[in-house]
């Protein structure tokens, strides 16, 4: 493989940590060479880590792709209402695009990010990281070979986890829906985009309902000021105190929010963003916990629960076939196989993964960079042509919710947009 040049627009956690490591690990087939991201610290961090010339160095993406195209793919992570603008001018200046999911969070820019990718021959690729496990992966193979006969209904279960729930849904960047994306969007298109993956049928109808039930301002215990450190006098009665979880515990999490990850460093933090911010008084509007109901075609149906309320951050699956089942557990990182007839059960435990999500955010770059090779960037397991329709399924679903659990037949939503 020829080595392949990018540039990255947005060095945050997933751009920094979770895709331009690849060019670190694996020189001899990606180099990043140039950078814009606006937070200071960021930016100066990466342009070391990757030797950039401080001449492609930039605190915003303007000045970057006004210039003429220079290498060969632009690697977009941005926050979500920041995707739009550079997808489109990368695209037309020639780039093929590694986007960080979700597209947008207007349907409207959705189709139009997949229509300029078509229309300027590019490859447009979404970090639908979950499509390039093992696990994932392996699932689909089963379903695809008839091992488990043909496929009734599908059940999957995310587990955000309660403190993941608090960090990026209550105080952190994806807390409210107008600034960022509804939640089943933001966090959950992974979910909606992997059922329509294993199934490889088309999504016709869905239905939805969820709310935020507990993360709420009449839910604040008595006496608790807006800041977590401003002497709260529940603090070792709450599980969400801020000062007692990222100084200890969660002190990982931290690295979300500074770039100093002394004691001093993070307290400092915790005074100054909204992650010091009690859990009840947040600007948050995203829900904790929603269902969608799904029907596909040839009447599979499928549900997904989506709650912040669990012990553990994983996903859980169960597929029911007409002569098997499939169950599978991420956090385990295995599945079995249950014959009807021979009452056999197969377990498949996988290797443990290199990198986030299963292995998947390295896993997607690796993929995108051989789909380059081989086809020219014209083809991608999640290219926007195939990610549209589970970004329009979130989008639905979410209308849904907010209209008493209406069923929205998917053909007729899209035709809106057109």
């Amino acid at each position: 493989m020829q080595p392949k040049t990018a540039i990255l627009i947005g060095a945050g956690d997933r751009g920094a940590r979770a895709y331009a490591p690849y060019a670190l690990a694996y020189p001899n087939e990606l180099n990043i060479i140039a950078v814009a991201e606006p937070n200071a610290e960021r930016r100066t961090s990466l342009v070391k880590e990757h030797l950039i010339m401080e001449a492609n160095s930039y605190d915003s993406w303007e000045p970057l792709l006004e210039k003429d195209k220079f290498a060969d793919i632009a690697i977009i992570c941005t926050l979500d209402r920041e995707h739009f603008n550079p997808t489109i001018k990368a695209l037309k200046q020639g780039y093929h695009v590694l986007l960080e999911k979700p597209m947008s969070p207007d349907p409207k820019e959705c189709i139009e990010m997949e229509r300029v990718a078509k229309q300027e021959n590019r490859q447009l690729t979404i970090c639908h990281v979950l499509r390039y496990t093992q696990f994932w992966s392996k699932i689909r193979e089963i379903i695809q070979k008839g091992v488990i006969g043909e496929v009734a209904s599908v059940q999957l279960n995310e587990n955000v986890e309660i403190m993941h729930m608090s960090h990026s849904f209550v105080r952190g960047n994806w807390n409210n829906k107008e600034r960022s994306s509804p939640m089943i969007l933001q966090k959950s298109c992974h979910d909606m985009d992997i059922i329509s993956y294993i199934l490889d049928k088309k999504c016709e109808r869905v239905s939805s309902y969820g709310s935020l039930m507990h993360f709420r301002k009449e839910n604040a215990p008595k006496g608790a000021p807006k800041r977590c450190l401003d002497g709260c006098p529940v603090e070792f009665d709450c599980p969400f105190h801020a000062g007692r979880y990222y100084l200890g515990e969660g002190k990982g999490w931290a690295k979300k929010f500074t770039e100093d990850f002394s004691n001093e460093g993070i307290i400092k933090a915790l005074n100054e963003t909204p992650y010091g911010n009690c859990v009840y008084q947040s600007d948050n509007n995203v829900v904790d916990h929603q269902v969608v109901n799904m029907e596909f075609a040839g009447g599979a149906t499928a549900t997904f629960s989506m709650c912040g309320f669990t012990r553990e951050q994983t996903r859980m699956v169960q597929v029911m076939g007409t002569k098997g089942e499939i169950r599978g557990n991420m956090a385990e990182n295995s599945i079995s196989i249950f014959d009807f007839l021979t009452k056999y059960e197969t377990v498949i435990h996988f290797s443990k993964p290199v990198g986030g999500h299963g292995g998947g955010d390295q896993a997607i770059i690796r993929d995108f960079l051989q789909d380059m090779e081989k086809h020219g960037g014209k083809e991608s397991k999640s290219s926007a042509s195939v990610s549209l329709r589970s970004h329009l399924m979130a989008f639905a679903a979410e209308e849904s919710r907010l209209n008493g659990g209406e069923s929205i037949h998917l053909d007729s939503y899209y035709a809106r947009f057109l």
